[in-house]
């Protein structure tokens, strides 16, 4: 489970969170919303121990993403917007460095990578350098990367982004897998489409605070919209006093 309570940040004298609160619970996909410098990215890096907030407080199964960073990362797995991969390794390579970080090695960390190359879809690029990868291809093996040491929670931002469409069906399908597993899945995304198909909790983030939040169905009737892109914009309007 992953909590945020009261976090807040600055950046010079931008203010990117202003208290933003919300938990996102096992076994159910959380989506993060908000437009461009909303705050999302800022909340996530955040949780996922790269930031440290100026106040609050965000723990994940427990443990403060401050006090006890080490812990949180091993319970974690981080598709962060960039994909962030070392172009001259291999994506066999890429993910096995990543799974050594966590203390995993030898004939059980092949296997685990075998079965994510099968799973994504990455068996005929698993030995290539990952210079002159497709986005696509870049994606899926940070998603590999995240996934190598089977964590509790998982962090995504903008998964989506450069998949093509039989990708970005196979990852969603992925995404609700993990989920019936128990895992606790928080992203963030634009496409309303994707949030509709995935979301059982969504967190709509707007001048770094929470706007509104609750189920889909929650949020379509808090707002009087029948769409979820209507209620995002009228959330988001009504929050900077633009409706």
């Amino acid at each position: 489970m992953i909590e945020a309570r009261g976090l807040k940040k600055s950046f010079g004298s931008i203010e990117a969170l202003r208290g933003v609160s919300f938990s996102a619970p096992d076994g159910k996909v959380t989506g993060l919303l908000g437009p461009n410098g909303a705050g999302k990215s800022t909340t996530l890096r955040i949780l996922y121990t790269v930031l440290k907030p100026d106040a609050g407080v965000a723990t994940i199964d427990g443990d403060d993403v401050c006090a006890s960073s080490m812990a949180v990362r091993r319970n974690i797995g981080v598709l962060p917007h960039t994909s962030g991969l070392y172009p001259n390794l291999s994506a066999r390579e890429n993910i096995a460095y990543y799974g050594r970080l966590l203390g995993m090695q030898g004939k059980a960390l092949d296997m685990r990578i075998d079965e994510l190359a099968r799973l994504l879809d990455l068996e005929e690029v698993i030995e290539r350098r990952a210079k002159g990868f497709s986005q696509g291809e870049r994606t899926k093996v940070a998603l590999a990367r995240a996934l190598v040491h089977k964590p509790k929670n998982l962090l995504l931002d903008e998964p989506t982004n450069g998949l093509d469409v039989m990708a970005t069906r196979a990852l969603r399908e992925l995404i609700l897998r993990l989920k019936n597993e128990g895992i606790c899945i928080l992203f963030s995304s634009h496409i309303m489409q994707e949030v509709a198909a995935l979301c059982d909790e969504i967190v709509i983030i707007g001048s770094g605070q929470v706007v509104a939040s609750g189920t889909p169905e929650a949020l379509r009737e808090q707002t009087g919209e029948e769409g979820l892109e209507d209620a995002f914009v009228k959330a988001i309007g009504s929050a900077e006093g633009l409706l």
